[in-house]
């Protein structure tokens, strides 16, 4: 997936006090999304350290915490050991290359990991199949922000973009909103983050 190599050297010194609070920030707009889904599957996709997800295995069934970076599936398979997750597994996988014929979810989510992706419709399309109809796929993300220039990341996306983007793939109702903006979250410029809620 984008950036790997990026992600695989940070892995180690991934888990600082700003990306703790932003994933917390993020699991409670998903949370909010979610609502009552105890008894459902969900990935986290493109976990990383399992920042995120770490926040939200009590809301569903089972938590399966997804990326392509082998360094942080290590770490995250590290924290679910020693702390004994009985729901919990980790799976790598680059959604970019593989098709993922073998995810399957009612849930899945991801957060800041769409940016990291250059070419996200076909990604986004995988995601679609791995969901049962009824499914939802909750993206969290930068609102797009035109001081940001930067070779490996996307600088943020509009959000009716991303809707009718989604709504092409397949999805039969979505909706977006801004929920967070935080001072030098995004490549040290003050952005906004968004929820994307897509029902298959």
């Amino acid at each position: 997936m984008g950036n790997t190599d990026i992600f695989e050297r940070m892995a180690a010194g991934y888990d600082i006090p700003e990306r703790i609070h932003i994933a917390r920030v993020a699991a409670d707009a998903i949370r909010a999304y979610a609502g009552d889904a105890k008894d459902k599957a969900a990935v986290d996709f493109g976990c990383g350290t399992g920042l995120v997800g770490m926040n939200l295995l009590e809301d569903f069934r089972t938590l399966l915490f997804l990326d392509s970076s082998p360094n942080m599936i290590d770490r995250i398979r590290q924290k679910i050991s020693e702390l004994q997750i009985p729901n919990a597994d980790t799976l790598c996988l680059d959604l970019e290359q593989e098709t993922g014929a073998e995810l399957k979810a009612d849930y899945i989510f991801m957060v800041q990991v769409l940016l990291h992706i250059p070419e996200i419709e076909p990604v986004l399309a995988r995601l679609y199949e791995a969901l049962p109809p009824g499914g939802h796929l909750l993206v969290v993300d930068f609102d797009k922000n035109e001081h940001i220039v930067s070779d490996l990341v996307h600088n943020g996306f509009h959000q009716g973009e991303l809707i009718s983007l989604m709504k092409h793939i397949g999805f039969t109702e979505v909706k977006a909103e801004t929920f967070y903006t935080g001072k030098q979250i995004f490549m040290n410029q003050d952005a906004s983050m968004f929820i994307l809620d897509a029902h298959k």
